[in-house]
């Protein structure tokens, strides 16, 4: 397994960062796969995936490029640099510009791990693979991400919310086991990154970067010149599906479209502050709907560490169980209480 051993200096530093940068690789890795997990993600791909796969058809070494670069068990390492606190996308995507060519070949050769060496034969003289991948990055920020990037930042705040209140109740290694398949806390300052059998790295006085992102693959690791480590992984499913859900038209006209959303949502047990940064309702308009929610038993509320967490009653999951689907609308998008 590979596993990275970490020092208390590390693990002190430890701490979420939202990238859109990291939100666009893997935006770029769903598109590279071509099938979505859920409902939101099989939209998104019905809309973004012609238009990337014209573009690879139009420019057949970026498709090389992309086939060798995101290999079956390991992502060439100029394509993920590791962002730094609150860096924009554009000075992240212009460290993936400034690569040396040779490096990029390296990098290159591990992603690939001996397959498909006719690939690597078609790409090992060409010096323009970095200014290839990062224009293909700002192709898929431009047209897949940015145009929704502050619904998609809005969720991964609300997931960074659930693994600080995870970290209350069962300390920094539930946060760590529950963060991605392959990742656990071993003991012993240990850190199991993922499956493979890679070297074990010992980590000291890095930066330990946890960044969530959207698609529901299984994320990846990075590092910087031993100075920040990152572990990317898939926020929870129930809040990157989140804009794709439906409410039912009769439920909508029972309850109003922001609370029926509101009781939607609450198939898992959920906090207040995500509730709003997933609907984009004001927090007040949030805690009224659950405060009828509750009165009405449809909801039950209990408190883990700090956080009051909400979830649907077994009259709640009947009421919404019963509503159709058909006819349904979308979920409010976020722009105050419409109920």
């Amino acid at each position: 397994m590979g596993w990275w051993l970490l020092d208390a200096d590390t693990l002190a530093r430890g701490r979420f960062v939202v990238s859109p940068f990291a939100e666009t690789v893997a935006c770029l890795k769903l598109l590279h796969e071509g099938t979505g997990a859920h409902p939101g993600e099989q939209e998104w791909l019905r809309r973004v995936l012609p238009g990337h796969r014209a573009r690879l058809a139009a420019d057949p070494v970026t498709a090389l490029l992309v086939r060798a670069g995101l290999g079956r068990y390991w992502t060439a390492d100029f394509l993920t640099p590791t962002p730094r606190d609150d860096e924009p996308f554009e000075e992240t995507v212009a460290r993936v510009r400034a690569v040396r060519p040779e490096d990029a070949h390296t990098h290159l050769r591990t992603s690939l791990a001996g397959s498909h060496p006719d690939v690597l034969a078609a790409l090992t003289d060409r010096d323009d693979l970095p200014e290839r991948a990062a224009t293909l990055l700002e192709a898929v920020w431009e047209t897949g991400v940015r145009p929704d990037w502050d619904r998609r930042r809005r969720v991964l705040e609300a997931d960074v919310a659930a693994r600080t209140a995870r970290f209350a109740r069962g300390g920094l290694a539930a946060v760590l086991d529950a963060l991605r398949p392959g990742t656990r806390w071993l003991g012993e300052s240990r850190l199991q990154v993922n499956g493979h059998e890679y070297p074990p790295r010992a980590i000291s006085g890095a930066d330990l970067l946890l960044m969530p992102v959207t698609p529901q693959r299984r994320g990846w690791v990075s590092w910087d010149d031993s100075a920040r480590y990152a572990v990317a992984y898939p926020c929870a499913g129930t809040l990157a599906d989140a804009p794709s859900r439906t409410v039912p038209a009769p439920l909508g006209a029972l309850l109003g479209p922001a609370r029926a959303t509101v009781l939607t949502l609450l198939d898992s047990p959920v906090s207040t502050s995500q509730l709003v940064a997933v609907t984009g309702l004001a927090l007040g308009s949030v805690g009224r709907h659950l405060r009828i929610l509750l009165d009405a038993g449809l909801v039950e509320r209990r408190r883990a560490g700090r956080s009051v967490l909400y979830s649907r009653t077994a009259a709640g999951e009947v009421v919404v169980a019963a509503s159709p689907a058909d006819g349904g609308r979308p979920a409010p998008r976020p722009a105050g209480d419409r109920s």
